[in-house]
Order: structure tokens, then C-alpha cells, then sequence
């Protein structure tokens, strides 16, 4: 085991965590961002965003002298190898990604590579851009400088992150040659020490793995909300469905929990880059696939928000909502393309009073003139005709349904999630509400019959 001088060239979600798992494996690590603030707080190993054992990492790199933070390029000197994770969102107007992040950070880092680096891409990028990027590289370095391009496409989810960091269940490199590889081994030889399987590939086969896995894993959340409505049209129940799926080894049961749909910085923006993507290489059927499951997960969010609308007698207008979640999901404060905020802002557009707690992703709605924030559950609820279950945290599934019945004015509740128990909230003289369970679910003689 030996340390890698190396540099994270953006220090959002993926980079910052990307740096600090490398300095627990003994790198040393520069990574660069060109937002001072929050070069400031990892700096300080205050961490800017909230992720479980992410800051306990940060911390220890910081202290640990590894770690070290800056807005000036020049501080890559001397790495030898150079990861680039700036943020890929998509183009204003349009479907496919906006990569000027990413070619602002190579024109900017070229004239610090040195002779034989290795310029890393982590970023999720459109096929084909890898290329084009050791292209660029090649016109703005001098002559046989031999700086060479791979692809290490990552997997992180938001809210295990960290464990995704340090424990993945597979390495892509995607590289040109041996001698990229063997740095690449050298930069993970703990990982591969670990038994960490990997996948060693081309550089457009890297490109597409990241993209093609959050097609797949969005494909299948909007078949498991298709079947949802399907079992509403037929007085089925879609939880008992999924368990039955999941059961089945070809399928398993993991992604099958339907709701108001997915969300984020990745799956939304990824999808529509890969099926952009596709179009410009001829594939055409790729927009009508993926535009259906896009179009599945949108018509989620209006669902929810027709059903909210129904049980306030269809009419919103001044009555009083708890929404319970910003965030797109549990363990994470991103609010980007999220499902739960949609819904929320969705139903204050139309007039109805809605308070908003979220354990982590509050702070960041502050300011907001159509959203109350309250730092607790019961001040959200308080009061409130109608509560809503937007995001899985683990603490709204664990909810007392009797306390809380004391303190809201109707006790009518939507599980947008599906991660309320439905017979413990009906005892306790609840109406809940699923998309996919009935309407409302389960009807009083099953819930007899459970009891």
C-alpha cells in the first residue's frame, strides 16, 4: 500500500466525498472548487450538505493533513493523477447535459498537468465525451506530453454515499491503455485488496455506465407506479403486488416500492441526457421508451396532488396542509427536482396553507413565500385538514398515530411512500390513503380482520 498525490476538481456531493474517501485510503488529496464558501467550510471540515458519515470522514482527512482544500488551480501541482467531479446538469431548454463545468475544469487544469497525468472523469457525461476531452487536452498541452484520459463513472447513492465510497460493489475503469489502468489499480488497491470486483473497459462502455444504471433503476420505478394504477382501477393492492414480485429471483425486490416517483440531481436529468444522447446517434427508439417512463414519473406528482385536492372536497384554498418531506428521499437535504417539494409548492399554487418539515432539508426553504417551515412534525401538523407522507424518512414511518391524531384537525393521511403501516394508523381512527391501495386502504373490514 502506498499514497497517490491526486486532485478532485469539483467538490460538490460526488467530489467531496470522493476526496475524502481517498485520504482515508493514505492519498493526498487537493481538491479544487470554484465556490469560495464552500472551499471554506471543507476546509474547516465543516461539511456543506448533509450525508450520513460524511462529515466524520471530512474531519478526519482535514486533521489528518491529507486533505486540503482550494479555490486556485495551481494547487494541483505535483498530482499525478487528476479526478474530474463537477456537476453535469441538464442544458436550460433542453434535454441533453450542459458540460461547460466540465470544460471550464480542463481548460483551466491544463496548464498545471504535468507530463504523463492521468485526467480521471467521475462525471456522468454523454457518450462519447471522453474523446473529445483527450482532444482538447492534446491541443492545449505541449507536444508528446503524454497526459491520457480514462473513465471512472461513479455509483453513489445520496444517502449512502460514504458506504458507497468506501465499500462499492464494483470498479469501472474505463481506460486506452495498461498503464492507465495500473494507476488506476494503484489509486483502489485497497478496494482491490477488499476483493472489490472489477470491470476494466473501454472508455465509451465507462461513459454509459452510469447513465445506463439510472436508466434501468428509473424504468423500473415507473413500471412499479404503472402497476400502481392499474391495482387502483382494479381495488387491487400494489404492496401486496411488490412483495409478491420481489419475491420472484429474476426480479427482486429492491426499487419495487411505488409513490409520487423519483427525483433529484441524477435519475431525472440522466435519463434525459441518455435518451438525448441516443437520439443524436440514431437510436430513436430510445425517446419513446424513455419518454414514457419520464412522462409515468411527472404524472406521479400530479397524482398526488389531484388525490390531496379530493380530500380537501376540491377545495385547496385556505385550508391547512402538513407536508411531511423536501427532500427527494431519506438521509439526504437535496431538494433538486424533488417530488415531495413539487407536490408541496403544487398545492400551495392552488391556495392551500401548507407547513413543511424536513429533518435535514428545511434550511433550505427558508425565505419561501408559498411555504411554511416548522422545525417539527406536530407544529406541521398542527391544525392540518390533510397530512402528507412525501419523503421515507425513517422517523415519519415510526409516527405515533394516536399522538399525532391529537393534534391535527382531520385525521386523513396520504403515504406517498408507502412507509406508513396502514392497519396501526386505522386503529387509531385514521384515513389513509396510497397511491395504488384503494381508496381509502385497507377498507374497514380488513382492517378488522388484521386486528
Amino acid at each position: 500500500m502506498f499514497s497517490v498525490r491526486i486532485s478532485v476538481l469539483g467538490t460538490g456531493y460526488l467530489g467531496a466525498t470522493h476526496a475524502a474517501a481517498l485520504a482515508r485510503w493514505g492519498h493526498i488529496v487537493s481538491g479544487v472548487d470554484v465556490d469560495p464558501h464552500r472551499v471554506d467550510l471543507l476546509s474547516r471540515g465543516v461539511a456543506p450538505f448533509h450525508e450520513p458519515g460524511f462529515a466524520d470522514l471530512l474531519r478526519e482527512g482535514v486533521a489528518s493533513g491529507r486533505l486540503t482544500f482550494s479555490t486556485d488551480v495551481a494547487a494541483v501541482d505535483g498530482a499525478d493523477v487528476h479526478f474530474l467531479c463537477v456537476g453535469t446538469p441538464q442544458l436550460d431548454g433542453a434535454d441533453g447535459a450542459d458540460l461547460s463545468a466540465l470544460w471550464a475544469a480542463v481548460e483551466a487544469l491544463a496548464p498545471e498537468l504535468g507530463r504523463d497525468a492521468l485526467v480521471v472523469g467521475k462525471s456522468t457525461v454523454p457518450v462519447g465525451t471522453a474523446a473529445l476531452l483527450q482532444e482538447r487536452i492534446d491541443d492545449l498541452t505541449p507536444p508528446n506530453h503524454g497526459v491520457e484520459v480514462a473513465w471512472n463513472p461513479e455509483f453513489l447513492r445520496e444517502g449512502h454515499a460514504v458506504e458507497d465510497s468506501l465499500r462499492p460493489d464494483r470498479l469501472v475503469l474505463g481506460t486506452a491503455s495498461d498503464a492507465a489502468e495500473a494507476r488506476l489499480r494503484a489509486v483502489y488497491c485497497r478496494l482491490l485488496a477488499d476483493g472489490v470486483p472489477v470491470v476494466r473497459t473501454d472508455l465509451q462502455t465507462a461513459e454509459l455506465a452510469k447513465a445506463s444504471a439510472n436508466v434501468m433503476l428509473a424504468s423500473r420505478i415507473s413500471v412499479v407506479n404503472v402497476l400502481a394504477q392499474v391495482c387502483e382501477a382494479a381495488n387491487a393492492d400494489i404492496g401486496r403486488l411488490t412483495e409478491i414480485l420481489g419475491l420472484d429471483s429474476r426480479i427482486g425486490p429492491q426499487y419495487l416500492s411505488p409513490g409520487i416517483g423519483f427525483g433529484g440531481g441524477c435519475l431525472p436529468k440522466d435519463l434525459r441526457a441518455f435518451s438525448s444522447r441516443a437520439g443524436e446517434l440514431g437510436v430513436d427508439t430510445a425517446a419513446q421508451l424513455l419518454g414514457a417512463v419520464d412522462d409515468v414519473n411527472t404524472y406521479q406528482r400530479q397524482r398526488t396532488v389531484d388525490l390531496a385536492t379530493r380530500l380537501l372536497d376540491g377545495r385547496p384554498r385556505g385550508r391547512r396542509v402538513a407536508a411531511l418531506g423536501a427532500a427527494f428521499k431519506a438521509d439526504s437535504d437535496d431538494i433538486r427536482d424533488s417530488p415531495a417539494l413539487s407536490v408541496a409548492t403544487s398545492l400551495a399554487a392552488v391556495g392551500a396553507r401548507v407547513r413543511v418539515h424536513d429533518p435535514e432539508a428545511g434550511r433550505h426553504l427558508s425565505g419561501r413565500s408559498d411555504l411554511e417551515t416548522r422545525d417539527t412534525v406536530e407544529s406541521a401538523c398542527d391544525g392540518a385538514e390533510l397530512t402528507l407522507v412525501l419523503t421515507e424518512w425513517a422517523q415519519f414511518a415510526a409516527l405515533d398515530p394516536v399522538a399525532l391524531g391529537s393534534v391535527v384537525a382531520r385525521r386523513v393521511v396520504v403515504d406517498g411512500r408507502l412507509v406508513l403501516d396502514p392497519h396501526r394508523w386505522t386503529r387509531a381512527g385514521w384515513t389513509v390513503h396510497a397511491l395504488g391501495r384503494g381508496d381509502p386502504w385497507p377498507p374497514a373490514d380488513t382492517a378488522r380482520r388484521a386486528g
